[in-house]
């Protein structure tokens, strides 16, 4: 049993790909679920989830913390959505939101940009100029994204165990070779892996809670305790250390609550 996410630039086939992974291995695919999801239980209207994790952040929202409450939203979203295993994940952001999960096999499918212009042109009927302006646009809107968020470069190929060129190779031969990675023992679940999604996943779950009044807060989890890092005023650290405790302490899971309040130099 493994969790397998597949990120794709636009019209790189990603999605049929992963359709035929989860088919062939009986797992579940997911993508646009995961923004519904988020939606649903957060009250953010699914479109402002969508340019959070499309757009490059603005510096306007660097300021106001805007991206990053959905982003913690939909990383919340998504962990709980493959904590219970076997689930083929391409949407944006997967290879990001799961980095640190032993059994998660993180592919990249890649195509050439002549083919992608060519379905672009057809499936939006334009013209090719228009055609690669919009791939192009949507390019570097998810390189900036990872970048100023994450300090990776999407197309950084450390970040994948396995990148597939579509072109070379037929449709079926890349749901081979992902499948074929799949199935190596490195990418199954063990109950140390699972206990690192269980941990990652309650931890998201916290910030997500805290993000609104805390965007700062940093969590982390083990074994159900909790501990949130933040830094604020000195005058201010009993207030928050409640308020972080009382939000915190209602959440399924979580057994204790410990904030460490860094000192805000300068300000009192």
């Amino acid at each position: 049993m493994s969790i397998i996410t597949i990120s794709r630039g636009s019209y790189s086939h990603g999605k049929e790909v992963a359709e035929k992974v989860s088919q062939k291995l009986g797992y579940q695919c997911v993508s646009r679920e995961i923004l519904l999801e988020a939606s649903e239980q957060f009250h953010i209207p699914e479109i402002k989830l969508l340019r959070a994790i499309h757009d490059a952040p603005s510096v306007f929202d660097r300021f106001t913390y805007g991206k990053e409450r959905y982003i913690a939203y939909l990383r919340s979203a998504l962990l709980k959505c493959v904590q219970k295993d076997n689930v083929v994940y391409h949407g944006l952001a997967g290879h990001f939101f799961l980095q640190d999960i032993p059994h998660v096999l993180k592919v990249r499918v890649i195509a050439d940009l002549e083919d992608r212009v060519k379905e672009e042109m057809k499936r939006e009927g334009i013209s090719d100029e228009e055609a690669r302006y919009i791939l192009k646009k949507d390019d570097d809107e998810r390189r900036k994204w990872g970048l100023q968020l994450y300090g990776h470069d999407t197309l950084d190929s450390t970040l994948y165990d396995l990148v597939v060129h579509i072109k070379r190779k037929k449709m079926d031969d890349v749901v081979d070779l992902i499948l074929y990675a799949a199935r190596m023992t490195c990418f199954q679940t063990t109950l140390e892996s699972q206990k690192i999604l269980d941990d990652l996943t309650l931890a998201a779950e916290v910030k997500a809670a805290l993000v609104n009044e805390f965007p700062t807060s940093e969590v982390t989890a083990k074994n159900g305790a909790v501990f949130v890092k933040i830094e604020i005023p000195l005058s201010q650290k009993e207030k928050t250390t409640n308020a972080i405790k009382i939000i915190a302490e209602n959440i399924d899971g979580v057994k204790e609550v410990a904030v460490y309040v860094i000192p805000l130099i300068g300000v009192d």
